[in-house]
């Protein structure tokens, strides 16, 4: 028993400890003691049975049962901090974890003199793995292919949404302080700290699933976590083509937009599909090009052979050594790039971003937050104003115009489906205006009995102000791509 994994403890601690004291049974009434006589008792004609109802007892029993288990998970799990040697659980296979963790839970539940059936015992023993190894209640999640987000409202309520539907799950946390503990465990591995003083952080876990906490006290009713899970299987664009997320037509005018360098920005809500589209459209850049990606935390998985990788440091406990993604961006640009792809415009490194577009870099993509291509412009002039350069609207308009060549706008309908809802072209100014053009756009038709929207992709009849362009890189895309579907 521990042979391997025990820690060393000092003589005195391994001393077996004190047999537990055995309760003795009540001493049997003596005669003349305050029992009542057989004369004294109640007429069995009086006495009322208790009415309780026949289900609930076993219920109840159920509940405390379960809540028993959860106890005694708790102790086991401390039990196993106490004894195991973790530092030597690194270079432990897991049969051979599992095999220790499962001698340790025998022996203790003898201890306790606590019997479980062999499908809760198996279960206990997962769950004080995923404990040890992983990340307790959180593990079969993560595990779980069909689950794309999990969502922790404190400890007693986890939420995950499945097919772009959220639902409350059966999985809990003993408490705050345990929900506290699997948060410290994964930011802590990632170089990052969350407390009181810093009660929120942005980090990844080690498949690149996007991490966020929120912790007391500006969690009020209990920590907030957020984990957007990261797909292993990347989706392409025939794998969204045929989940609907797009058309054969848009697909064609995409890829020629992409291989021609235009530079594009994908625009849209929290959730709706941008880092996902973003991936899919960097599929077709060619593998002969140097693309530089830089984001908060890594979530792009380009599959080109030149791609070097950056992304942004917060500031230390001294509130120093911050990088930030501009400073990222700014380096980038002496790193030779042909394209640049920053994961998420969201304020200053805008200026950069566009310089960058406006200076030799063609073909670089983003991603913003907006409801449509005409607030993603929007966005665009607010963020320049965040970055406190004093600039007249005009020229900050003609620096997009310039820049920006494409909007895609996608979005999470109702229904939990993520479609890419419209494609628009900046065509340049027109006075103070920018001048836009939709190719492409989604319509929505009706709506089934059971909230599945329905609807279709079309072109708008409008030929791309690109189309010269593709022709001269040799996709000459025909006239039907931008036509007008008509549904009877």
């Amino acid at each position: 028993m521990f042979s391997r994994f025990k820690k060393d403890q000092p003589a005195e601690q391994q001393q077996p400890p004190a047999s537990r004291a055995v309760p003795q049974p009540a001493e049997a009434p003596v005669s003349g003691s305050a029992q009542p006589s057989a004369q004294s008792r109640p007429s069995p004609r009086l006495t009322k049975p208790q009415a309780a109802p026949a289900a609930a007892a076993p219920a109840d029993r159920d509940r405390r049962r379960r809540q028993r288990i959860i106890e005694l998970k708790s102790e086991l799990h401390q039990r196993l901090l106490d004894n195991l040697n973790l530092a030597a659980l690194d270079s432990a296979s897991e049969a051979e974890l599992r095999a220790e963790i499962a001698s340790i839970t025998a022996e203790a539940l003898n201890e306790m003199s606590f019997v479980l059936t062999s499908e809760e015992r198996l279960a206990l023993n997962q769950d004080l793995y995923h404990e040890v190894r992983g990340l307790g209640p959180l593990e079969p999640l993560l595990k779980d292919e069909s689950v794309n987000d999990i969502l922790v409202n404190g400890p007693q309520r986890v939420f995950v949404e499945r097919n772009g539907k959220l639902e409350l799950t059966d999985i809990t946390f003993k408490d705050e302080r345990h929900l506290l503990r699997i948060i410290d465990k994964i930011v802590s591995a990632v170089g990052r700290r969350v407390d009181e003083s810093n009660p929120y952080v942005d980090a990844r876990l080690a498949d690149g699933s996007r991490f966020n906490a929120m912790v007391p006290p500006v969690a009020v009713d209990g920590s907030l976590v957020s984990i957007r899970k990261f797909k292993k299987e990347k989706l392409g664009i025939d794998d969204l083509v045929r989940f609907g997320a797009f058309s054969d037509e848009m697909a064609m005018y995409l890829e020629a937009a992409v291989a021609t360098r235009l530079n594009v920005i994908v625009s849209g809500g929290t959730g709706s599909g941008k880092t996902t589209t973003l991936n899919a459209l960097s599929s077709y850049i060619d593998n002969h090009e140097r693309i530089l990606t830089i984001e908060d935390t890594a979530e792009l998985q380009l599959q080109q052979v030149h791609v070097g990788r950056m992304e942004s440091r917060p500031p230390n406990v001294e509130g120093k050594g911050a990088v930030t993604q501009r400073d990222c961006l700014r380096n980038a640009l002496r790193m030779r790039p042909d394209r640049i792809i920053v994961g998420e415009t969201r304020g200053e490194e805008v200026i950069d971003m566009l310089q960058a577009m406006n200076t030799g870099h063609d073909g670089s993509m983003t991603t913003i937050h907006a409801n449509s291509a005409r607030d993603g412009v929007s966005r665009l002039e607010n963020m320049v104003a965040m970055a406190g350069i004093e600039m007249p609207l005009k020229a900050v308009r003609s620096q997009i115009a310039s820049a920006v060549n494409l909007i895609v706008q996608v979005s999470r309908l109702q229904d939990g489906s993520r479609r890419m809802v419209s494609v628009t072209e900046i065509t340049g100014m027109e006075g103070e205006i920018i001048t836009m053009q939709e190719v492409f756009r989604f319509e929505r038709t009706g709506l089934e009995p059971n909230g599945k929207i329905i609807g279709h992709f079309t072109g708008c009849g409008i030929r791309s102000n690109y189309s010269e362009r593709f022709r001269r890189w040799g996709y000459d895309l025909p006239a039907s791509v931008y036509d007008q579907v008509a549904v009877g």
